[in-house]
């Protein structure tokens, strides 16, 4: 039997064009309803049964690295990278139409996803991400030449630890970021930078999008809620953009080319 992909629902003309305004003036956007219900819950079960794996086979080291709290009892992993290419079903999700159109509104035709995570953020026990921008990560040699589209599986609000992005500080320089010495790979922005920042929350419902220049400066709180708070995000990347100066090093064939 052939499975049948229930694609996400396509913005018009005029739809893509607002997007691409409130991002180029605050360094984000929120697209509601992209996905429906029923295609976000089949995301949820698919990360549930690849986060089971995973436990299952975590090394102490990686544990420490990649467990965050745990429900009643039971340990719930952070995080997981590059479902882009480990889970098809992330890999379809990522090739949607109706999201690469959105993408390339704000970052020009042809793109590839050149990394990707599920954050799992579990109720009463999802710790916070600390400030950072993804183009310190990345280094891209055209700052505007990447962006984030964080995938809400969950509703995210404030309670349960949605984003919360500095707002236009995709037009200012890249700052400086450091890593904890027991998380070499958790590069952030001193909290003294950030003193005069205006941040902004930003809500997203179940099956929306929300996208973040590269340059944008953000964040995200614990959950202190009896619920997840779930995300897939995928970083595109325009074609003709490479990393000129990547922070962390980053495998060149998991890149995906979309298209």
């Amino acid at each position: 039997m052939t499975e049948v992909i229930s694609h996400g629902v396509p913005a018009d003309a005029t739809e893509r064009g607002d997007l691409a305004a409130r991002y180029a003036a605050d360094g984000h956007a929120t697209a509601a309803a992209v996905f429906g219900a029923a295609r976000m819950d089949d995301a949820v079960a698919e990360v549930i049964a690849w986060g089971e794996e995973v436990l299952a086979g975590l090394s102490e080291k990686d544990r420490k690295w990649y467990v965050d709290g745990g429900v009643a009892g039971a340990p719930v992993l952070r995080k997981l990278d590059n479902p882009h290419v480990a889970r098809p079903f992330f890999t379809e999700l990522a090739k949607d139409p109706a999201l690469v159109a959105l993408v390339e509104s704000l970052i020009g035709p042809g793109v590839s996803v050149y990394f990707s995570q599920i954050f799992f953020k579990p109720p009463r026990g999802g710790g916070p991400k600390p400030a950072h921008q993804d183009n310190f990560y990345f280094g891209p040699d055209d700052p505007d030449g990447l962006v984030t589209a964080w995938v809400a599986l969950d509703d995210a609000d404030e309670a349960n630890g949605c984003l919360r992005y500095g707002r236009c500080t995709h037009r200012a320089p890249v700052l400086p970021h450091t890593a904890p010495p027991d998380r070499p790979f958790d590069l952030q922005i001193a909290p003294e930078a950030l003193a005069d920042m205006e941040m902004r929350p930003a809500p997203v419902p179940k099956g929306g999008v929300s996208f973040h220049h590269g340059g944008t400066v953000h964040v995200s709180a614990d959950n202190t809620s009896d619920r997840w708070r779930r995300a897939a995000a995928f970083h595109y990347v325009r074609n003709d953009v490479s990393f000129a100066n990547p922070a962390l090093p980053y495998d060149h064939a998991l890149v995906l080319k979309i298209t």
